[in-house]
Order: structure tokens, then sequence, then C-alpha cells
């Protein structure tokens, strides 16, 4: 791995992620745009699980173009347009990350750039070459 976490038992309280990541030097990095849910015909679904998934499976077809797994993310920052969808968000979140745990930010926002989007996801990950 190439990178460092640092717990400082922060994080452990809250959810499955890291309070810091130190990435090793000379690597490669990847940083998404606000990834969306929904399909490559800008189908949206209604329903905050079916778009997380979407994000999500967006997020790792990026990853993978970049030659990049879950494990080199190394940052990840989540919009969210309502609290109540926070729970059934970070279940997704935590099936798609698995073991990985990136320092992590959730934010719930009053809206997003299309006002059916309940969810973005952007990264940034880090690879060796």
């Amino acid at each position: 791995m190439s990178h460092t976490i640092y717990d400082i038992g922060v994080a452990k309280q809250i959810g499955s992620y890291s309070d810091a990541i130190e990435a090793a030097p000379n690597l490669r990095w990847l940083m998404t745009s606000g990834t969306p849910g929904f399909t490559d015909a800008s189908k949206v679904p209604t329903d905050i699980a079916g778009q997380s998934e979407l994000a999500w499976e967006n997020v790792l077809r990026v990853l993978s173009k970049a030659a990049m797994t879950v494990g080199d993310i190394v940052k990840v920052t989540q919009y969210l347009t309502r609290a109540e969808d926070i729970k059934a968000y970070s279940q997704v979140r935590n099936r798609f990350l698995g073991t990985a745990r990136p320092a992590s930010m959730l934010l719930v926002i009053p809206q997003l750039v299309w006002p059916n989007l309940l969810v973005e996801v952007e990264i940034i990950a880090a690879k060796g070459s």
C-alpha cells in the first residue's frame, strides 16, 4: 500500500473511515469531479439507494480507467441533499469501499446542480506508477 493511515480515534466514533491518510512520494494522482448517480443516458433513479449505487459504480469506472481500485482512494467527499438519507447512503458506500478506509467528508447541502440529484461523490486517489 502506498498510503499511511493516521487514526487519532475521532473517525472510529463516527464511521468507517480514517482521520488522515498520508500518500507516499512520487505517486500518480487522480481527482474526480462530483460524480452523480445516473446512467450514461442521464437516467436518474428516484431513491437514494439507486443513486448511491450508480454514483459508486461511476466512481469505480473512473478508477478502472486509471488502473486504480478503491484501495487507492485517499479522500472521499460526499454531498447529500437530505440528512435522512445518510444511513442508506452509508450502507451503499461501505459495501463499495469494503475494507478501504480513506479520509472522508460528508456534507448535507440544499441542492445539487440538477434538482433531482440526491448524491454526488468525489474522490482523490493515489497510486504508484
